[in-house]
């Protein structure tokens, strides 16, 4: 077992934190030689992606401990950082001290990053999907929702590098991202209606509890300093227009949150980066469920994690239709548009 959990730090290192976070590719190298991390990191929850959920743990316990010798390394603990060649004894050692707490917390804690610059990506979806449902208001679902900020989107500003400022220009959350490829979306200049916005989770991070908030301000990485500015800005947002959040199984629960629904507006279900944290067949389930709905009316059902893109099945007059929508950044920083 332990091989199979030092080749997912590897793959972290090599696929996902070279290019965003150097000191967790230089970690996620070391661990994935050393028994005795990887023994610890074999606590987590099935299911749950391992190295995101060891540094989270670490984190989340350091952000607690700043005079700890091993936040000398770590961007989001200090200005000036030392080399992170030489972080990982100090690493085993925080690790060592707080083995306990971090067993409780792989044991106990959820991968949940409330990542607000997948909105970059969202926002010119959404429109997509707006002209689609000849520009009808949009009831808005979104499974694996963490604390509910994606759900905000159209509060957002949105700039891509030519110039204009699109969705709420007057908003503190400004997201600046890259669009790689030929194609550029149809922007409108102002976000589409939304009548209605609605986030499920299995466990709904509460903002108001300050333990669940540090928690998501772990799962951010150390030298993701712009993530750090945008939760804090989007937070404020959401105390003064917070959504609908449940907390359930949305294989349990979707089928009754449709039904409230109202049949005059476009129903979007969507989720992000969620769907690798589902077994095969609870997806399945998942998708056969949104189908039978897609029946009785219209629905947008917008995710990632399933095809290599990001991707739209819409149901309209009880006819599926399947478009990719977008190859994707899985933190935001770039889109490759794809859609007609």
């Amino acid at each position: 077992m332990l091989d199979k959990i030092a080749e997912k730090f590897r793959a972290f290192a090599e696929s996902e934190t070279r290019d965003s976070s150097p000191l967790y590719e230089q970690l996620s190298m070391a661990i994935a030689e050393d028994p005795e991390m990887l023994t610890l990191a074999s606590e987590a929850q099935k299911g749950q992606p391992i190295p995101n959920m060891l540094f989270a743990a670490v984190h989340y316990l350091l952000l607690q401990s700043p005079t700890s010798a091993l936040a000398a390394y770590y961007p989001s603990m200090v200005e000036s950082t030392k080399p992170r060649e030489a972080c990982y004894p100090h690493f085993l050692t925080f690790c060592r001290k707080h083995g306990d707490e971090i067993k409780e917390l792989l044991k106990t804690r959820r991968v949940q990053t409330n990542v607000i610059k997948r909105c970059s990506y969202l926002f010119p979806s959404f429109c997509r999907i707006y002209n689609l449902a000849q520009e009808t208001p949009l009831s808005l679902i979104e499974i694996g929702t963490s604390a509910g900020l994606n759900l905000l989107w159209d509060y957002y500003a949105y700039s891509y590098g030519d110039g204009k400022v699109y969705g709420d220009e007057t908003s503190t959350v400004k997201i600046k991202t890259t669009i790689n490829g030929e194609k550029n979306p149809e922007f409108l200049q102002t976000c589409p209606p939304i009548e209605s916005r609605i986030g499920i989770d299995l466990n709904v991070i509460d903002l108001n509890d300050s333990d669940q908030s540090l928690w998501l301000r772990a799962l951010i990485w150390p030298e993701e300093k712009e993530r750090i500015k945008l939760l804090a800005a989007a937070k404020k947002i959401f105390a003064e227009k917070p959504p609908q959040l449940f907390t359930g199984d949305a294989i349990d629960i979707l089928p009754d949150v449709i039904g409230k629904i109202p049949n005059n507006t476009a129903l979007c279900i969507f989720h992000t980066h969620v769907a690798n944290q589902l077994s095969r067949e609870a997806k399945n389930e998942l998708f056969e469920m949104i189908a039978k709905e897609g029946a009785k009316r219209d629905i947008y059902h917008l995710y990632n994690n399933v095809h290599p893109t990001l991707h739209l099945s819409y149901y309209q007059n009880g006819k599926i239709h399947e478009e990719p929508i977008a190859k994707v950044h899985g933190h935001g920083k770039w889109f490759e548009w794809l859609a007609s």
